[in-house]
């Protein structure tokens, strides 16, 4: 089942959760794939179920059902040896918590050379101190090089932190809410700084976020709701006959493998949807209508006409 050219794979992901003789489904069946080299958000509000797939996917939980994989690991069969190699050599991690990136008593240079030298992916010294020096580069914040966490600006921790995220060459860059304590302008600053690290070195990224802010500096937004996706959001450039670009978003209903969807919020509110709904298969699409009921809750008549033609 395995998709070799998916970096992330999530198949009827499901994850229950009991406290005090009370289930929770937190993801409800949940499919995902995210291709090599995509740069992704998933976007929900809070209990959508979005931070549970972000530590299924991290490997710090383990699904009730379903399967997933990440950078080639099957989640639910590694053992304990696989699991540290794994958080270690494939995927790296961006928090919200600067304090969960970055070790306060040293320096930027230090937590990136930190991280290099825990992956052991770059021998001696003098050459990490030169890794050291570009991944700051990258994240444009080689003038933090010799600051502590606490003489950085929250958006230079985070660009610290992704420098960190991607010093053991992961991959899937995970990122669990990375501008939720910044301004609109900083948050702005990481994101692109993200988006450069992705154009730069291929490496796959998922960012996880409530801010639907984000949607605009990645190509592709994947909305979640009741433990689900619900909708997908792709963005594109195109060019016209005369060459002038323009910007385009098409949104699209994520169908599950049993063929169900969920429209979106606006669309139910403003057609006023509830319950049941009239569909009409055309050639070339499927029509959806409000479903209209007599007293006794079943169709009213001119509807069971229209049926019956």
């Amino acid at each position: 089942m395995e998709d070799p050219s998916a970096d992330i794979l999530c198949v009827d992901l499901v994850r229950i959760f009991t406290a005090q003789g009370v289930e929770v489904q937190a993801l409800q069946g949940l499919n995902l794939r995210i291709g090599r080299g995509e740069l992704v958000a998933v976007v929900g509000a809070s209990g959508s179920g979005k931070s549970t797939l972000l530590s299924i996917l991290s490997s710090l939980d383990r699904p009730t059902a379903g399967a997933a994989w990440v950078a080639g690991h099957d989640l639910l069969t590694m053992k304990e040896k696989e699991r540290v190699e794994f958080r270690r050599a494939s995927v790296g991690f961006v928090w919200q918590q600067t304090s969960r990136n970055l070790l306060p008593y040293l320096t930027a240079a230090e937590n990136v050379g930190a991280a290099l030298a825990v992956a052991g992916r770059v021998r001696g010294a003098s050459a990490r101190r030169t890794r050291v020096a570009e991944l700051l580069d990258l994240l444009e914040v080689s003038h933090c090089a010799d600051r502590s966490p606490a003489a950085m600006s929250g958006g230079e921790q985070q660009r610290v932190a992704i420098a960190v995220g991607i010093a053991n060459e992961p991959r899937v860059l995970l990122a669990d809410e990375p501008t939720g304590e910044l301004d609109d302008v900083t948050s702005a600053h990481v994101l692109e700084a993200m988006r450069a690290v992705n154009h730069e070195l291929g490496v796959t990224t998922l960012i996880v976020t409530h801010d639907p802010g984000v949607s605009e500096h990645v190509a592709r937004t994947v909305q979640m709701r009741d433990g689900r996706t619900s909708t997908e959001v792709l963005r594109s450039t195109q060019r016209d006959e005369h060459g002038t670009e323009r910007h385009v978003a098409e949104e699209y209903a994520v169908l599950d493998r049993v063929g169900r969807l969920q429209l979106p919020d606006e669309f139910v509110a403003t057609l006023g949807l509830s319950e049941r709904v009239r569909l009409a298969l055309e050639p070339d699409h499927v029509g959806v209508w409000p479903g209209r009921e007599n007293r006794g809750g079943a169709p009213a008549a001119d509807d069971a006409e229209e049926d019956g033609r």
